[in-house]
Protein backbone atom coordinates (compact mmCIF):
# COMPACT_ATOMS: atom_id res chain seq x y z
CA UNK A 1 0.00 0.00 0.00
CA UNK A 2 2.68 2.26 0.71
CA UNK A 3 4.36 1.93 -2.48
CA UNK A 4 1.53 2.07 -4.67
CA UNK A 5 0.73 5.78 -2.22
CA UNK A 6 3.95 6.78 -3.18
CA UNK A 7 3.77 5.65 -6.75
CA UNK A 8 0.72 8.69 -6.90
CA UNK A 9 2.81 10.90 -5.59
CA UNK A 10 5.46 10.77 -7.96
CA UNK A 11 2.67 10.16 -10.52
CA UNK A 12 1.26 14.08 -9.95
CA UNK A 13 4.68 15.33 -8.67
CA UNK A 14 5.67 14.31 -12.34
CA UNK A 15 2.75 15.39 -14.54
CA UNK A 16 2.99 18.67 -12.62
CA UNK A 17 6.62 19.17 -13.21
CA UNK A 18 7.44 21.42 -15.87
CA UNK A 19 10.58 19.87 -18.05
CA UNK A 20 13.26 21.61 -17.25
CA UNK A 21 12.62 20.76 -13.73
CA UNK A 22 12.24 17.29 -14.10
CA UNK A 23 15.30 14.99 -12.42
CA UNK A 24 16.17 11.52 -13.79
CA UNK A 25 14.84 9.38 -11.57
CA UNK A 26 16.17 5.83 -10.43
CA UNK A 27 13.37 3.44 -9.61
CA UNK A 28 13.81 2.42 -6.06
CA UNK A 29 11.92 -0.26 -4.21
CA UNK A 30 12.09 0.24 -0.19
CA UNK A 31 12.69 -3.43 0.10
CA UNK A 32 12.10 -6.18 -1.83
CA UNK A 33 9.44 -8.88 -0.89
CA UNK A 34 10.69 -11.96 0.78
CA UNK A 35 9.90 -15.35 -1.13
CA UNK A 36 9.56 -14.06 -4.44
CA UNK A 37 12.89 -14.81 -6.62
CA UNK A 38 11.58 -12.29 -9.47
CA UNK A 39 9.03 -9.47 -8.38
CA UNK A 40 8.00 -7.19 -10.54
CA UNK A 41 8.96 -3.62 -9.27
CA UNK A 42 7.75 -0.04 -9.90
CA UNK A 43 5.08 1.48 -11.86
CA UNK A 44 4.41 2.71 -15.29
CA UNK A 45 3.69 6.40 -15.36
CA UNK A 46 1.66 8.59 -17.78
CA UNK A 47 2.76 11.88 -19.74
CA UNK A 48 1.00 14.31 -21.77
CA UNK A 49 3.33 15.27 -24.80
CA UNK A 50 3.70 18.85 -24.72
CA UNK A 51 4.94 21.81 -27.38
CA UNK A 52 8.38 21.15 -28.50
CA UNK A 53 8.95 17.44 -26.71
CA UNK A 54 10.79 14.68 -28.69
CA UNK A 55 11.64 11.40 -27.11
CA UNK A 56 15.29 11.74 -27.56
CA UNK A 57 15.12 14.79 -24.87
CA UNK A 58 11.89 13.58 -22.66
CA UNK A 59 13.82 10.38 -21.81
CA UNK A 60 16.51 12.08 -20.23
CA UNK A 61 14.46 14.33 -18.61
CA UNK A 62 12.31 11.32 -17.39
CA UNK A 63 15.66 9.45 -16.40
CA UNK A 64 14.61 6.33 -18.68
CA UNK A 65 16.58 5.20 -22.17
CA UNK A 66 15.90 6.46 -25.21
CA UNK A 67 15.27 3.39 -27.45
CA UNK A 68 13.14 1.43 -24.15
CA UNK A 69 11.40 4.60 -24.39
CA UNK A 70 10.60 4.74 -28.26
CA UNK A 71 9.36 0.51 -28.07
CA UNK A 72 7.18 1.86 -25.28
CA UNK A 73 5.96 3.91 -27.65
CA UNK A 74 6.31 2.45 -31.26
CA UNK A 75 3.05 4.58 -32.78
CA UNK A 76 4.77 7.89 -31.81
CA UNK A 77 7.24 10.03 -34.16
CA UNK A 78 10.31 10.05 -31.75
CA UNK A 79 11.32 13.51 -33.19
CA UNK A 80 7.68 14.94 -34.04
CA UNK A 81 5.55 13.44 -31.71
CA UNK A 82 1.92 14.93 -31.49
CA UNK A 83 1.23 17.25 -28.82
CA UNK A 84 -1.77 16.55 -26.63
CA UNK A 85 -1.03 12.74 -26.98
CA UNK A 86 -0.60 10.49 -23.85
CA UNK A 87 2.55 8.34 -24.29
CA UNK A 88 3.77 5.51 -21.32
CA UNK A 89 6.74 6.37 -19.57
CA UNK A 90 8.09 2.94 -18.78
CA UNK A 91 9.55 2.64 -15.02
CA UNK A 92 8.56 -0.84 -14.60
CA UNK A 93 10.63 -3.96 -14.36
CA UNK A 94 11.10 -7.62 -13.53
CA UNK A 95 14.05 -7.93 -11.21
CA UNK A 96 16.11 -10.71 -12.92
CA UNK A 97 15.07 -14.14 -11.26
CA UNK A 98 17.19 -14.69 -8.13
CA UNK A 99 19.25 -11.47 -8.00
CA UNK A 100 22.15 -11.00 -5.66
CA UNK A 101 23.34 -8.21 -4.16
CA UNK A 102 25.77 -6.52 -6.40
CA UNK A 103 25.86 -5.13 -9.54
CA UNK A 104 23.44 -6.49 -12.78
CA UNK A 105 23.22 -4.98 -15.98
CA UNK A 106 21.16 -7.06 -18.74
CA UNK A 107 21.97 -5.73 -22.17
CA UNK A 108 19.14 -6.23 -24.44
CA UNK A 109 16.85 -3.60 -22.16
CA UNK A 110 19.29 -0.89 -20.90
CA UNK A 111 19.45 -1.30 -17.39
CA UNK A 112 21.47 -1.57 -14.48
CA UNK A 113 20.47 -3.10 -11.37
CA UNK A 114 22.14 -2.37 -8.15
CA UNK A 115 21.04 -4.03 -5.09
CA UNK A 116 22.60 -3.81 -1.45
CA UNK A 117 21.58 -5.56 1.74
CA UNK A 118 20.10 -3.67 4.88
CA UNK A 119 19.06 -4.77 8.07
CA UNK A 120 15.57 -4.85 6.79
CA UNK A 121 16.29 -6.39 3.92
CA UNK A 122 17.55 -5.92 -0.05
CA UNK A 123 16.80 -2.80 -1.52
CA UNK A 124 17.47 -2.03 -5.07
CA UNK A 125 17.63 0.73 -8.02
CA UNK A 126 17.89 0.79 -11.64
CA UNK A 127 19.76 2.88 -13.63
CA UNK A 128 19.11 3.38 -17.82
CA UNK A 129 22.46 2.32 -19.32
CA UNK A 130 23.82 2.95 -23.01
CA UNK A 131 25.80 0.17 -24.55
CA UNK A 132 28.68 -0.95 -27.00
CA UNK A 133 27.27 -0.08 -30.75
CA UNK A 134 27.80 -3.07 -33.42
CA UNK A 135 31.60 -4.22 -33.75
CA UNK A 136 31.74 -2.91 -30.58
CA UNK A 137 29.64 -5.08 -28.15
CA UNK A 138 29.51 -5.06 -24.52
CA UNK A 139 30.82 -8.32 -22.69
CA UNK A 140 29.18 -10.58 -20.95
CA UNK A 141 30.16 -12.46 -17.68
CA UNK A 142 30.93 -11.58 -14.00
CA UNK A 143 33.28 -8.83 -12.81
CA UNK A 144 34.17 -6.86 -10.02
CA UNK A 145 34.39 -3.27 -9.41
CA UNK A 146 38.60 -2.66 -9.36
CA UNK A 147 38.71 0.90 -9.17
CA UNK A 148 36.82 4.35 -8.30
CA UNK A 149 37.98 7.86 -9.87
CA UNK A 150 36.58 10.61 -9.79
CA UNK A 151 37.05 12.85 -12.56
CA UNK A 152 38.89 10.79 -14.50
CA UNK A 153 41.23 11.06 -17.32
CA UNK A 154 40.33 9.44 -20.72
CA UNK A 155 43.24 7.77 -21.65
CA UNK A 156 42.49 6.81 -25.94
CA UNK A 157 42.76 3.37 -26.53
CA UNK A 158 44.76 2.26 -29.61
CA UNK A 159 41.74 1.19 -31.35
CA UNK A 160 40.07 3.87 -31.07
CA UNK A 161 43.30 5.96 -32.26
CA UNK A 162 43.32 4.38 -35.42
CA UNK A 163 39.62 4.91 -36.04
CA UNK A 164 40.37 9.00 -35.16
CA UNK A 165 43.65 9.70 -36.21
CA UNK A 166 43.21 12.95 -35.06
CA UNK A 167 42.13 12.15 -31.73
CA UNK A 168 44.32 12.87 -28.96
CA UNK A 169 45.83 10.30 -27.34
CA UNK A 170 44.93 11.77 -23.71
CA UNK A 171 41.89 14.39 -22.87
CA UNK A 172 41.54 15.46 -19.36
CA UNK A 173 38.35 15.83 -16.88
CA UNK A 174 36.08 18.49 -18.58
CA UNK A 175 33.30 18.82 -20.71
CA UNK A 176 34.86 17.34 -23.52
CA UNK A 177 36.02 13.89 -21.66
CA UNK A 178 33.56 10.72 -22.39
CA UNK A 179 34.23 9.79 -19.00
CA UNK A 180 32.13 11.97 -17.76
CA UNK A 181 32.88 13.07 -13.73
CA UNK A 182 32.78 8.98 -12.63
CA UNK A 183 34.63 6.19 -13.45
CA UNK A 184 33.85 2.74 -11.83
CA UNK A 185 36.75 0.27 -13.23
CA UNK A 186 35.63 -3.28 -13.92
CA UNK A 187 37.83 -6.55 -13.66
CA UNK A 188 37.01 -6.93 -17.08
CA UNK A 189 39.82 -5.39 -18.48
CA UNK A 190 39.80 -1.88 -20.57
CA UNK A 191 35.63 -2.07 -19.32
CA UNK A 192 34.11 0.29 -16.89
CA UNK A 193 30.76 1.93 -16.01
CA UNK A 194 30.62 5.73 -16.62
CA UNK A 195 29.41 9.22 -16.85
CA UNK A 196 28.98 10.93 -20.30
CA UNK A 197 29.38 14.35 -21.60
CA UNK A 198 26.52 13.26 -24.03
CA UNK A 199 23.31 12.12 -22.11
CA UNK A 200 21.01 11.50 -25.07
CA UNK A 201 23.33 8.86 -25.77
CA UNK A 202 21.95 6.71 -22.90
CA UNK A 203 19.29 3.88 -23.97
CA UNK A 204 21.47 3.80 -27.15
CA UNK A 205 23.81 1.80 -28.94
CA UNK A 206 26.63 4.18 -28.54
CA UNK A 207 29.60 3.32 -26.49
CA UNK A 208 32.70 1.27 -27.42
CA UNK A 209 31.58 -1.28 -25.04
CA UNK A 210 31.57 0.61 -21.54
CA UNK A 211 28.65 1.11 -19.90
CA UNK A 212 27.08 4.83 -19.95
CA UNK A 213 24.82 6.32 -16.99
CA UNK A 214 23.34 9.80 -17.28
CA UNK A 215 25.80 12.26 -15.13
CA UNK A 216 23.48 12.28 -11.86
CA UNK A 217 22.77 8.45 -12.10
CA UNK A 218 26.61 7.76 -12.33
CA UNK A 219 26.92 10.08 -9.44
CA UNK A 220 24.48 8.59 -7.41
CA UNK A 221 25.75 5.09 -8.00
CA UNK A 222 29.73 6.21 -7.86
CA UNK A 223 28.80 6.96 -4.44
CA UNK A 224 27.08 3.56 -2.91
CA UNK A 225 29.72 0.91 -4.52
CA UNK A 226 32.38 -0.13 -2.83
CA UNK A 227 35.63 -1.56 -4.59
CA UNK A 228 35.31 -4.96 -4.75
CA UNK A 229 31.49 -4.74 -5.47
CA UNK A 230 30.55 -8.55 -7.54
CA UNK A 231 28.49 -7.59 -10.62
CA UNK A 232 27.20 -9.53 -13.80
CA UNK A 233 26.77 -8.91 -17.51
CA UNK A 234 23.82 -10.63 -19.27
CA UNK A 235 22.03 -11.10 -22.16
CA UNK A 236 18.27 -11.95 -21.37
CA UNK A 237 15.82 -10.18 -23.64
CA UNK A 238 13.20 -12.25 -22.18
CA UNK A 239 12.47 -12.13 -18.47
CA UNK A 240 9.24 -13.70 -16.07
CA UNK A 241 8.43 -12.57 -12.69
CA UNK A 242 5.78 -12.29 -10.27
CA UNK A 243 3.42 -9.79 -8.47
CA UNK A 244 -0.08 -9.71 -6.77
CA UNK A 245 -0.29 -12.97 -7.05
CA UNK A 246 0.08 -13.21 -11.07
CA UNK A 247 2.88 -13.88 -13.36
CA UNK A 248 4.52 -11.42 -15.64
CA UNK A 249 6.76 -11.05 -18.74
CA UNK A 250 8.93 -8.90 -20.28
CA UNK A 251 10.11 -9.11 -23.83
CA UNK A 252 13.23 -6.78 -25.15
CA UNK A 253 14.33 -6.35 -28.55
CA UNK A 254 16.83 -8.98 -29.76
CA UNK A 255 19.12 -9.06 -32.27
CA UNK A 256 19.00 -12.85 -32.72
CA UNK A 257 14.96 -12.73 -33.09
CA UNK A 258 13.99 -15.69 -32.18
CA UNK A 259 10.64 -16.32 -30.65
CA UNK A 260 11.58 -20.05 -29.64
CA UNK A 261 13.84 -18.63 -27.76
CA UNK A 262 11.35 -16.25 -25.81
CA UNK A 263 8.89 -19.31 -25.68
CA UNK A 264 11.72 -21.53 -23.84
CA UNK A 265 12.79 -18.99 -21.86
CA UNK A 266 9.38 -18.86 -20.47
CA UNK A 267 8.85 -22.11 -19.64
CA UNK A 268 11.94 -22.45 -18.41
CA UNK A 269 11.11 -19.71 -16.05
CA UNK A 270 7.62 -20.52 -14.98
CA UNK A 271 8.83 -24.25 -14.18
CA UNK A 272 11.73 -22.63 -11.84
CA UNK A 273 9.26 -20.08 -10.20
CA UNK A 274 7.16 -23.10 -9.89
CA UNK A 275 3.81 -21.23 -11.15
CA UNK A 276 1.21 -24.15 -11.42
CA UNK A 277 -1.23 -21.82 -13.52
CA UNK A 278 -1.95 -21.16 -17.08
CA UNK A 279 -0.44 -19.24 -19.52
CA UNK A 280 -2.25 -16.60 -21.92
CA UNK A 281 0.06 -17.79 -25.16
CA UNK A 282 -2.05 -15.40 -27.33
CA UNK A 283 -1.15 -12.57 -25.43
CA UNK A 284 2.66 -13.51 -24.96
CA UNK A 285 2.34 -13.90 -28.84
CA UNK A 286 1.31 -10.61 -29.71
CA UNK A 287 4.38 -8.90 -27.06
CA UNK A 288 6.69 -11.38 -28.95
CA UNK A 289 5.47 -9.02 -32.03
CA UNK A 290 6.15 -5.92 -30.54
CA UNK A 291 8.42 -6.64 -27.99
CA UNK A 292 8.29 -2.86 -26.00
CA UNK A 293 9.79 -4.14 -23.32
CA UNK A 294 6.84 -3.24 -20.84
CA UNK A 295 6.25 -5.82 -18.55
CA UNK A 296 2.48 -7.68 -18.94
CA UNK A 297 0.79 -10.13 -17.39
CA UNK A 298 0.69 -13.80 -18.91
CA UNK A 299 -1.29 -15.66 -16.31
CA UNK A 300 -4.79 -16.76 -17.21
CA UNK A 301 -7.46 -15.33 -14.01
CA UNK A 302 -8.31 -18.41 -12.75
CA UNK A 303 -11.26 -20.57 -13.13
Amino acid sequence: MKTRIASLILTLLFLAAPVEAWYPMQIEQSYLPEGNPAPVIGFDQPYMIRPNDTLVELAYHAGVGYEPLAYANPEIDPWQPPKGKNILIPYTAILPLRAEPGIIINIPEYRLYYLWRETKGIRVRIYPIGIGQEGWDTPLGRFSIVSKVRDPIWRVPESIQKERPDQPIMVPPGPDNPLGGYWLGLSIRGYGIHGTHRPLGVGRRVSHGCIRLYPMDIEDLFARVEVKTPGILIYQPAKVGIRDGKLWAEIHRDKREQPANVVNEIIRMKGELEWRGKIDWARVWLEMENRSGVPFVISTPPS
